[in-house]
């Protein structure tokens, strides 16, 4: 027996004062509603209904435990209320963890958009270049560059963001302009990127045509955070290599200048990630199809 399918159908019977109007209501034959009140009836030993041929009368047991029954019923009503409310008005907090460039240049910029089209929900944003684990960090998502390493997570594809090698005009004016990315390994300074992981510093990599060219280089200063990496360069200390979104605005402004164009690797693929035997909640899946729409103009 399905029982509280059962105490939905008593309670109807109660508030209909008839098992045919009842049936109506809930559009269940009348034999089914029924079979429940007597099933429902030798499963609690007592008799909450007392039926003639022209009425259904409530028993006094029957109406205490309608009486304490109801309770639980609307309860659920309004629990499944605010469930149903959630799939179209999402609330609550996300835990969401991003790398330094992408959560400057990309995320915060369009979230008075996304506050815009969900209120109600909180984001609590962590920003670092780091590889936090989902689980120990109670993450619900996050962005990740490149390939993901991980069995365990599940992932969504984002989109590529080219490449870009630029450096200050103050720079230019000292070192001169790099015509070959193996001019960064002897004339130039380039300022290197050690993984937030490992401390090992990051190869740039160049490529024009099928020639691929992986450079260390050397320089006074190396980081291990992208928005620092991108202030080195407009400091002027030396030669980056990193992605378009991040430079271009300054690109735009003079604060940076592009070289090496043509020697531009294949673009670098982002992506959501998140447990995959981690029940999402509708506001974790709106947010990430907004990354989905939102990463799908990224260049």
């Amino acid at each position: 027996m399905n029982q509280l399918l059962a105490i939905r159908v008593f309670a109807r019977v109660v508030e209909a004062g008839s098992f045919v109007k009842a049936a109506d209501s809930l559009e269940m034959p009348k034999a089914t509603v029924s079979k429940l009140i007597q099933d429902l009836e030798g499963f609690l030993r007592v008799r909450l209904l007392q039926r003639t041929t022209r009425s259904v009368t409530v028993t006094l047991d029957g109406a205490k435990y309608y009486e304490q029954t109801a309770r639980i019923i609307r309860d659920l009503e309004e629990i499944d209320a605010g469930f149903q409310s959630a799939l179209f008005n999402p609330r609550g907090k996300i835990h969401v963890n991003v790398g330094g460039s992408v959560a400057t240049a990309l995320i915060i910029p369009a979230l008075p958009e996304f506050f815009a089209r969900f209120p109600d929900i909180e984001i609590e944003l962590g920003v670092s270049d780091r590889h936090v684990d989902l689980i120990s960090d109670n993450v619900d998502c996050v962005i990740r560059g490149g390939a993901i390493q991980e069995q365990s997570l599940a992932a969504r594809f984002l989109g590529q963001a080219s490449w870009t090698t630029c450096a200050s005009p103050a720079y230019l004016q000292r070192f001169g302009t790099p015509g070959h990315p193996w001019d960064l390994e002897h004339e130039h300074r380039i300022i290197s990127y050690h993984s937030a992981r490992t401390s090992r510093v990051v190869p740039a990599v160049f490529q024009c045509g099928d020639e691929k060219i992986e450079v260390i280089g050397k320089g006074v200063l190396s980081v291990n955070e992208s928005n620092a990496h991108i202030a080195a360069g407009l400091a002027g200390l030396g030669v980056i290599h990193t992605f378009n979104y991040a430079v271009q605005p300054f690109i735009e402004t003079g604060a940076l200048v592009p070289v090496l164009q043509d020697w531009r690797p294949a673009p670098y693929p982002f992506h959501v990630a998140y447990p995959p035997n981690r029940n999402l909640s509708n506001r974790v899946r709106v947010f990430i199809d907004w990354l989905v729409e939102h990463f799908s103009t990224l260049t």
